[in-house]
């Protein structure tokens, strides 16, 4: 009970950041068409705020289902890279369920928070995080098709700073910490600013890009050390 409490204490400011940016999302839902309940629907079974954005848009668009299909899963295909760091992350002695579960559930505020566990991230301490965020991602989206619309644009555009605001201030206590986990920020972000102005790529592609070659450089000049 103490890591759940400790998870869901930590989750609460993601569950305000995700509420915040899953509202202006609605928005674009309600562009493309989509109720309350569709949104809600999707937003509590797809976890991911670049996949639903590019699919909301192709929803809009009237794309065929094939490329709605893919690009959904460019968009989301990062995770598929954080859950092979995250599984030696997590007790080599929990069960099978637990790790299914987090995997689901894994997003990018989600990852952050498990890899800053030491030594191994308790599956509970996740769960007091999800119970928490999780939900307010669902409920703001809905809340968002209802009511977004209604607000200025100014006051919509500030609501979206509030996920990257919350994001940093996970990353940088970790920072503090850890010299290498520091110089793998400031080049990740170095990188990003690079390609996002000169690639014309696009950020699922740049997003992917990174993920692979920092933490390849990472695992490279800085490789841990398993804990027996």
């Amino acid at each position: 009970m103490n890591s759940y409490r400790k998870g869901l204490k930590d989750g609460l400011p993601i569950g305000f950041g995700y509420f915040a940016v899953a509202f202006s999302l609605g928005i674009v839902a309600a562009n493309a068409g989509l109720t309350p309940f569709q949104g809600f629907l999707t937003s509590a079974v797809m976890n991911a705020s670049a996949g639903e954005n590019a699919a909301f848009i192709a929803i809009r668009e009237s794309v065929p289902y094939l490329e709605m299909a893919l690009i959904t899963v460019v968009s989301n295909i990062r995770y598929v890279l954080m859950s092979f760091a995250l599984s030696q992350k997590i007790n080599p002695e929990s069960k099978l369920i637990h790790r299914l579960i987090l995997g689901y559930f894994l997003t990018d505020e989600f990852f952050a928070l498990a890899i800053s566990q030491d030594p191994y991230c308790d599956p509970f301490y996740s769960y007091g995080a999800i119970s928490f965020a999780s939900p307010c991602w669902a409920i703001g989206t809905a809340l968002g098709i209802i009511m977004g619309n209604i607000l200025p644009e100014r006051i919509v555009s500030a609501l979206s700073v509030a996920l990257f605001g919350m994001f940093l201030a996970i990353i940088i206590p970790a920072a503090k910490k850890s010299r290498p986990i520091t110089i793998l920020i400031i080049i990740s972000f170095i990188s990003s600013y690079v390609l996002t102005r000169f690639s014309g790529l696009s950020v699922s592609v740049i997003t992917i890009i990174l993920t692979i070659v920092v933490s390849s450089l990472g695992a490279i000049l800085f490789p841990t050390e398993r804990k027996s």
